[in-house]
């Protein structure tokens, strides 16, 4: 079985295919095209994030029997017409939801005591203690919405705190003991912080929008180290100037560009100009689930579930 890998990723991943029999080749550069035209004479494919599979793509894949994507979703795979071709589908949520719930931790408690602004005044020589002073997480109630690896991972991270966490999930029965299941009602009741951690789908694209703030009975705090498509970042503004959002840790941003590689190349909307200057938000390059533990354990999870199906 031969596999072309158009990413690159932890060694592992072609050390172990050629372990098991598979043959590896590798091209990097190749433009979506120019794989396109030879991807008829591979049974396998491992890709992350560098273009989108989609059903043309696919026609051409005629020999595909597996893709297998390094990252915690499916989004640039056209996986309807994928598995209407008998394609196995393997991603890797398992191999970085670790990271994922230390990094949103990280940023929440970034924001609760300021780290980053008070970091960058002492640095310009200003030593305003009261305008630093933090506030604490114990007593908060924290909720999350989408309870699968990664809310699961952010909810363990949070059981030395003295926090009520409860989670909103589509699925019924997620809950366990770190997290409560509750209603939409319940969550937009009680919730102090709320971080996001769904799937890109047709349901959570611009799921957190104006109405959706506005909902929550108290002002909240807001990760997303999910897809950055699920705000509508002009509604998230104007919810921070009216404080209806106390402050925003964003990992992830509407603006990227769909291989989750590059931002806009385009003329800075003026929403993301108010999110770069403001020091109520928080941002980093979509790499919450990006560390080195988690680089070998995503490709490891992919050889496995590979291996579990197709091992000769």
């Amino acid at each position: 079985m031969k596999i072309l890998h158009v990413d690159t990723n932890h060694p592992l991943l072609l050390e172990q295919f050629a372990a098991l029999g598979f043959h590896n080749d590798e091209d990097y550069i190749g433009t979506k095209d120019e794989i396109a035209e030879k991807i008829h004479l591979y049974e396998g494919l491992i890709i992350r994030s560098r273009f989108r599979i989609d059903a043309d793509f696919l026609e051409k894949a005629v020999q595909l029997k597996f893709i297998g994507r390094l990252g915690a979703g499916l989004e640039n795979i056209d996986t309807d017409f994928a598995k209407s071709k008998g394609i196995f589908l393997a991603s890797a949520p398992e191999g970085n939801r670790n990271a994922v719930g230390e990094h949103a931790l990280g940023m929440l408690l970034s924001l609760f005591n300021q780290l980053n602004k008070a970091d960058r005044e002492v640095r310009n020589g200003i030593w305003d203690r009261e305008g630093n002073r933090g506030i604490e997480l114990d007593g908060k109630t924290v909720g999350i919405i989408g309870y699968g690896n990664m809310g699961k991972a952010f909810a363990r991270k949070l059981r030395g705190f003295d926090t009520e966490v409860i989670c909103y999930d589509l699925q019924g029965g997620v809950g366990d003991e770190n997290a409560r299941q509750v209603g939409i009602m319940e969550l937009q009741q009680k919730t102090d912080v709320l971080s996001l951690h769904v799937p890109e789908t047709d349901s959570t694209v611009g799921m957190v929008d104006s109405a959706f703030i506005e909902g929550f009975q108290k002002p909240i705090w807001l990760l997303n180290t999910a897809r950055g498509k699920c705000i509508v970042t002009q509604d998230l503004v104007a919810a921070l100037q009216s404080e209806k959002v106390m402050g925003a840790g964003l990992d992830v941003l509407e603006y990227e560009k769909t291989s989750f590689e590059n931002l806009f190349s385009n003329q800075v909307p003026p929403a993301f100009d108010y999110l770069i200057k403001s020091p109520k938000v928080l941002l980093t390059p979509h790499v919450a689930g990006w560390t080195v533990e988690s680089k070998e354990k995503l490709a490891q999870t992919i050889v496995d579930k590979v291996k579990a199906v197709f091992s000769p």
